[in-house]
């Protein structure tokens, strides 16, 4: 069998797609041959290159709809959707409001249903069916202190992610990809500069963060033929993980 990533006649929507993480997966998609949209809250001026825009807030219903809608008036069809979207910030669960979490939750949780069911009402229609990728976190199978609920919120999306995978086969093929720590233009803004990310990187098996473009090469195989009996999957995309502290003990004192 030959072995192909040409994803020239699918149509891509990535959420959250117009920066960090979403946007190196755009691009991949894009290097891929695929039509590529890109969503968020904020509207766009200049799109990456090979791709489109679209406003809209993964949190609305309505406008969930209205942007699957203007995707398949525009192309005609709606083959691969990655739920890129999500994020929260450092917050004690102490510390913050009820209303906090919803945000949280509803970002990261509710926002990736909305935008699968609305796609998947779309997919069931195709012949050629389609995928779903949703963009977990490690944060969903560890500790997450500082960002507790954020990391409950992917650790349901995973389990989501199996639960889809059944409800919607055969036609729809749902997937995720729990990444780990991931270099984007704010990595050092957010973990404290260069010199505290190269420590953390000497913590990471493979001896450095992710490349955007690298969690795209994981979305690309999800949505491709070569995945075609994959589904109901969490792939982790992390380097190789987070060693044991007491690993990083006995380094220390020996």
């Amino acid at each position: 069998m030959a072995i192909s990533l040409d994803l020239s006649d699918r149509v891509v929507l990535v959420t959250g797609g117009s920066q960090g993480i979403g946007a190196g997966i755009a691009a991949t998609f894009v290097a891929a041959g695929a039509t590529v949209v890109t969503c968020a809250r904020s509207a766009v001026e200049h799109p990456a290159p090979g791709t489109t825009h679209l406003q809209c807030d993964v949190r609305d219903p309505y406008s969930v709809h209205a942007m699957i809608d203007a995707v398949v008036a525009t192309h005609g069809r709606l083959d691969v959707v990655v739920n890129n979207a999500g994020g929260a910030p450092y917050a004690l669960a102490a510390d913050v409001s009820p209303n906090f979490h919803d945000k949280i939750l509803g970002l990261n949780l509710t926002a990736p249903l909305l935008v699968a069911q609305a796609a998947n009402a779309v997919m069931q229609k195709q012949e050629s069916g389609g995928a779903i990728v949703n963009v977990s976190s490690i944060s969903a199978l560890r500790p997450s202190p500082g960002t507790a609920v954020y990391g409950a919120a992917k650790a349901g999306l995973d389990s989501l992610t199996q639960s889809l995978g059944v409800e919607w086969a055969p036609k729809v093929r749902v997937n995720a990809i729990n990444v780990g720590l991931c270099r984007t233009p704010n990595t050092a803004d957010h973990y404290g500069g260069d010199e505290t990310v190269a420590a953390i990187e000497g913590t990471i098996p493979l001896g450095r963060m992710a490349h955007p473009e690298e969690v795209g090469n994981v979305a690309v195989f999800l949505a491709s033929d070569l995945a075609s009996y994959v589904s109901g999957a969490s792939i982790e995309c992390h380097g190789g993980g987070e060693p044991p502290v007491f690993l990083h003990v006995l380094k220390g004192i020996s």
